[in-house]
């Protein structure tokens, strides 16, 4: 199993961070370079947290045969020889593994992706351009914490007079690195500790997700307004400046790279207005002024469309919400869908019933949110007590300690890997969760449906790769598998030998590391009573509490947006009906009329055919028969008298005249 569980691993976690980021960015449309830059910094967070599990059974063998060589005395605890973990890795090979993905994602976060940032937000017309701006931002940005940390380095290393040397310019690189990402990881981690147990709970209730989804809505439509006026706006000042440079001028080719840039219906009227109106201005705008004007375009569209992209999502959510809360009531547990048009298809027609449907979403779903919601709560309480008591070590107090060192008397990898996993997976699930809910003034925040935009994209990786070192380097202080911490003397875990020893700065690492993370108590309880949204309602920033009566205004605007939507949406279903019927019927009454034709021509067909029957069966009765009859008559006549024959000619032709008399 050599290597083989660290190959595994390492695919699974590729095609997961390539699955979020085909579900938040547009792979077909964004640069490379940033879709490269994202999937590269989130795939190695996600790495660091699907092997760390692996390093702490790697450390426990470590740890049982380096007790086999102190002991002489074989015991259950310690025994003769140590087994292998089932995840075996050779400790080289991991230390090679962590160093690479440890430095490198450092160096995505705190230079490449910092310019790639600036990079994508440039609104110059070339790449040199772009790296220029991009080049100047991050200088005036980084240059200045540069020189804050080379001043507080020589003050430091004067007055404690430090020796130092490569390595320790590494450990303290290292912990300042950690100590930033520790400070925003606890404000996270008490947001999300609270949020998603509650979250899950209060989903079982339908009357609240209708609610709120209501307040989205209302929210969302004034968010919509404002990007369609902003876009209007730019729109505008597009076609003065597309008005007033001419084909001859030199600023054309970038007006005409920002003219690329705009909705195609804006495009068809500004080429409109311009054939009909071209007026001379005073002077043609400058290079500086179109960069920035092609950067509001950008910004305008790609708002516009994140915009139109919610308010669809929001109400087909709302419509579902809505025909649960009829299909409730209803006695023949059949899930009835207000636009069935809509929802089609052989899963919902063979597997994914209406009465499937029903069941799921007005019996099992509330059920099955509550015990979600339990089961994260003891999680939640987990973290929380052992955040606060992770620095006592005799009594162990942290309940992952608890866990890891019972596994650990009996060399139970599988539990030990099981518990590393399912507590640095839950904490990371808190953290990441919450970076994908923020959002900074509509300025950075992640929307699916592949409408994040660069920027946004970029800064959560930046967000993940400061936060994911610190929060593993957290947790392994909760286990007590960090020494600098537990202060124990025992086999360190290869992520932590990277780390150095934070014995350099004692203060940090005995005081810092330690009681900080305590404060996730106070933002918990600060979480639970929504103190931070009804701080953000004050100021403006309008979040869904039950007991406001603003937001209890803005779900009834919710509720009767929705209602139009609605009507809208019926009359809209009701034409495309009437249109399929009158096809449906225009061509039944070309499928008669031609039917019709058909049936006439086939009958004259028929008729035909049976008068050329009846004609050829008369000619071959009578006409031949006549023919042969006289013939037979003239012979007779040569050979008998002349009475008898001229008799039969004579009889013969009374019987023909009677004959054609009948018919």
């Amino acid at each position: 199993m050599s290597g083989t569980a660290l190959a595994v691993v390492v695919v699974v976690v590729f095609f997961l961070a390539l699955y979020l980021l085909q579900r938040y960015g547009d792979l077909w449309k964004q640069q490379k370079l940033v879709l490269f830059g994202t999937l590269l910094s989130w795939y190695l967070c996600f790495l660091i947290v699907f092997i760390l599990p692996l390093d702490v059974s790697m450390a426990v063998y470590n740890q049982c045969n380096s007790n086999i060589t102190n002991t002489t005395t074989a015991t259950p605890t310690n025994p003769s020889k140590c087994e292998e973990p089932w995840t075996y890795i050779p400790n080289d090979i991991l230390e090679v593994f962590w160093r690479v993905v440890y430095w490198t994602s450092q160096f995505l976060t705190w230079l490449l992706l910092p310019f790639m940032q600036s990079y994508a937000r440039s609104g110059a017309f070339s790449v040199v351009g772009k790296i220029k701006t991009a080049l100047i931002e991050n200088a005036l940005y980084y240059g200045s914490y540069l020189l804050i940390f080379i001043a507080l380095l020589i003050y430091v290393a004067v007055q404690l007079k430090w020796k130092l040397t490569w390595a320790d310019l590494q450990t303290i690189g290292i912990t300042a690195a950690n100590t930033w990402g520790l400070f925003l990881l606890v404000l996270l981690l008490g947001y999300g500790l609270v949020e998603i147990p509650r979250s899950y709970w209060l989903s079982s209730s339908h009357n609240y997700v209708l609610s709120k989804s209501y307040f989205k809505v209302a929210k969302m439509a004034t968010e919509k307004a404002e990007a369609d006026e902003k876009l209007a706006d730019v729109m505008e000042e597009v076609a003065g400046i597309h008005a007033s440079v001419r084909q001859n001028h030199f600023p054309r080719k970038y007006v005409d790279i920002i003219l690329t840039k705009c909705p195609t219906k804006y495009q068809e009227e500004m080429g409109i207005n311009a054939e009909i109106s071209r007026v001379d201005q005073n002077a043609p705008p400058t290079k500086r002024v179109l960069v920035k004007l092609h950067e509001k375009v950008v910004s305008a569209v790609q708002r516009h469309n994140q915009t139109q992209v919610q308010w669809s999502i929001l109400l087909e959510q709302a419509f579902h919400l809505e025909d649960v809360a009829k299909s409730q009531n209803n006695s023949l547990r059949h899930f009835t869908h207000s636009f069935p048009l809509a929802h089609h298809g052989w899963i919902r027609r063979f597997i994914y019933t209406p009465t499937v449907e029903w069941f799921w979403e007005c019996v099992l779903r509330q059920g099955l949110c509550r015990l979600l919601a339990v089961i994260l709560c003891l999680l939640s309480a987990a973290v929380i007590w052992s955040e606060c008591t992770f620095f006592s070590t005799h009594p162990v107090l942290s309940l992952f300690a608890v866990f890891i060192q019972l596994a650990e008397k009996w060399y139970n990898y599988h539990c030990i890997e099981m518990v590393c996993f399912v507590g640095i997976l839950f904490m990371c699930v808190c953290v990441y969760s919450t970076v994908f809910r923020i959002r900074f003034f509509n300025y950075y925040y992640l929307v699916p449906h592949h409408q994040t935009d660069a920027y946004s994209l970029l800064f959560s990786g930046m967000l993940f790769c400061r936060l994911t070192p610190p929060l593993c380097l957290n947790f392994l202080g909760m286990i007590h598998m960090d020494s600098a911490i537990s202060h124990k003397n025992r086999v360190q875990t290869s992520y932590t030998s990277i780390m150095g020893s934070m014995q350099l700065l004692s203060f940090i690492s005995d005081g810092f590391y330690i009681y900080y993370p305590m404060l996730v108590l106070l933002l918990c309880f600060a979480t639970y009573y929504n103190l931070g949204p009804r701080c953000l309602n004050l100021l403006g920033f309008h979040q869904y509490i039950t007991d406001d009566d603003l937001i209890s205004d803005l779900v009834d605007e919710g509720r009767e947006l929705i209602k139009r939507e609605r009507r809208k949406r019926q009359r809209a279903e009701d034409g495309e009906n009437r249109r399929w019927v009158d096809i449906f019927f225009s061509r039944s009454r070309q499928e008669d009329l031609s039917s019709l034709l058909a049936c006439r021509f086939y009958w004259f067909v028929c008729i035909v055919c049976l008068l050329c029957f009846v004609l050829q069966a008369w000619r071959e009765r009578y006409g031949v028969d006549g023919a042969a009859g006289r013939n037979r008559a003239g012979y007779t006549e040569l050979k008998d008298d002349q009475k008898e024959p001229v008799t039969k000619i004579k009889k013969s032709g009374r019987a023909l005249s009677h004959i054609t008399t009948s018919i």
